[in-house]
């Protein structure tokens, strides 16, 4: 079966994170069942990484078998049919290597925070930032974000079940920028 990697777009706002739950419905379980409803038959869709519920997702990578071969666009277009009535977009669909693996083979990852500095809370940006009813110090604040770049050991934060090969992790670049009420960060 050829294998397809798929570049996702979604609005996290309505869904319980990236991975299937039995307590709501998450990113994963639609994209399976675009997929299903596409090829007729049931596949697991695996994510590069899992977001939490109300997360929000830009290029997030993710790949799947298909029991036929399709033009990479017929892939994208069919899947963005099936999940019109969800805020999942597939920007991209392309035939991969038959051992390639989105979480695997992924070699970096990038993550944007924003916070909402005012006394004022959010109102059009409400699922987009988080709100922090006072001022931050942004030199205090690029100041500490120094001690985070470079090799770290992550152990405390992984559950025992963890398949990653270690729990060093290498952060490269803290970028703090600062957009009228919004700091934003890009680790």
């Amino acid at each position: 079966m050829p294998r397809f990697k798929i570049t996702i777009e979604y609005d996290g706002s309505e869904f319980v994170g990236w991975q299937r739950q039995i307590n709501g419905i998450s990113v994963q379980e639609v994209i399976e069942n675009a997929v299903k409803s596409y090829c007729q038959i049931q596949t697991t869709v695996h994510g590069s990484g899992r977001t939490d519920s109300g997360v929000h997702a830009i290029a997030q990578v993710a790949h799947f078998d298909l029991p036929r071969i399709d033009e990479n666009t017929r892939v994208r277009a069919a899947l963005n049919a099936y999940l019109r009535d969800f805020p999942v977009s597939i920007l991209d669909a392309e035939k991969v290597r038959d051992d390639f693996h989105a979480r695997f083979d992924a070699i970096e990852r990038e993550y944007l925070y924003r916070i909402l500095s005012r006394r004022a809370p959010a109102a059009i940006e409400k699922a987009r930032v988080w709100w922090l009813p006072r001022f931050i110090n942004e030199e205090a604040m690029r100041n500490a974000s120094k001690i985070l770049i470079g090799n770290h050991d992550f152990s405390s934060f992984r559950s025992s079940s963890c398949q990653a090969k270690s729990p060093i992790k290498t952060l490269i670049i803290i970028e703090i920028n600062i957009i009228g009420d919004v700091i934003e960060i890009v680790v």
